[in-house]
C-alpha cells in the first residue's frame, strides 16, 4: 500500500498579496522520485518554499510527512523540517570549518546531544555518499561534486522521508551531474526516501527519466511530457 509523503488538495500559494499558484492538486508517495520544472517565475521556488513551510499556507489542504501545512507555526515548523532534507544548487556549506563540523553542527541543531551517536551518524552519512575518508577536509579543498555530495549527506543526516532538492546539479560539469543523478537515484530507491529536484536540466531528464510536474501559467502540470518542457 502506497503511503503519500506529499498531499495537496485545492491549494493556492501567494507570495505577499500575490496569487502565484492556484488550484494545486499533487500527490507523491513514499519512495518516488519525481522532477519540478519550469520557467523561471512560474512558481517552482514558491512551491518548494510551501512544502519546507517557508510560505505559510492559507487556502486548500497540505500535507508533508504527516505534518498539516495549514497549522505550522513558528514552533512546529523545526519539527516538520526535521523529517526533509534540503540539497541547493551553491552547497550552502559553512567554510570555516570541515565536513565533520558541518555534519556535527546540523545535528547539534537539530537536538542531538550524545557525542559517540554523532560521530557514528556522520561516519554513517559520509559512506552513503561515498566520502567517508573526507570528514577532515575543508570545504574548499573538496571539488565541486564533492561538495554537492557533502550537501547531499547533511540533508540525510536526520534520516528524512522527503528530499528536497533545489537544482543539484546546476554549478556541476556533465559527468559530475550524472554521478550525483545516480546517488540521488540510488538513495531514492534503497531507502526509500522520497525526491521532489527542480531543475532546468531536460537532457538530465531524459537521461534519468521520472515523474514530471511543471509550473506554467499559474498552475502545476502533473506527468508533463520532456517534450512540452521547453
Amino acid at each position: 500500500m502506497s503511503q503519500s509523503i506529499i498531499e495537496l488538495t485545492n491549494v493556492n500559494i501567494y507570495q505577499s498579496e500575490t496569487l502565484i499558484l492556484s488550484d494545486v492538486n499533487v500527490s507523491i508517495d513514499k519512495g518516488e522520485f519525481v522532477y519540478l520544472v519550469g520557467k523561471t517565475g512560474t512558481g517552482k521556488s514558491s512551491l518548494l518554499k510551501t512544502l519546507y513551510g517557508d510560505l505559510q499556507l492559507t487556502d486548500g489542504n497540505g500535507y508533508v510527512v504527516g505534518h498539516n501545512l495549514r497549522e505550522l507555526t513558528w514552533k512546529t515548523i523545526p519539527f516538520l523540517r526535521r523529517n526533509l532534507g534540503v540539497v541547493f544548487q551553491d552547497f550552502q556549506l559553512l567554510t570555516d570549518r570541515n565536513v565533520n563540523e558541518n555534519l556535527r553542527f546540523v545535528l547539534q541543531a537539530t537536538g542531538w546531544k550524545d557525542e559517540s551517536l554523532i560521530k557514528d551518524r556522520i561516519a554513517d552519512v559520509l559512506d552513503k555518499v561515498n566520502l567517508g575518508t573526507k570528514g577532515f577536509k575543508m570545504p574548499f579543498e573538496l571539488s565541486g561534486g564533492e561538495q554537492q555530495r557533502i550537501d547531499i549527506a547533511r540533508s540525510l543526516l536526520n534520516s528524512p522521508k522527503l528530499i528536497l532538492a533545489d537544482e543539484p546539479t546546476g554549478n556541476l560539469d556533465p559527468e559530475t551531474s550524472d554521478e550525483v543523478m545516480k546517488l540521488l537515484f540510488h538513495i531514492c530507491k534503497d531507502f526509500e526516501t522520497t525526491i521532489v529536484m527542480a531543475t532546468h536540466d531536460y537532457n538530465m531528464i531524459e537521461k534519468f527519466p521520472a515523474r514530471t510536474l511543471k509550473t506554467e501559467g499559474g498552475k502545476v502540470w502533473d506527468n508533463a511530457s520532456v517534450a512540452t518542457l521547453v
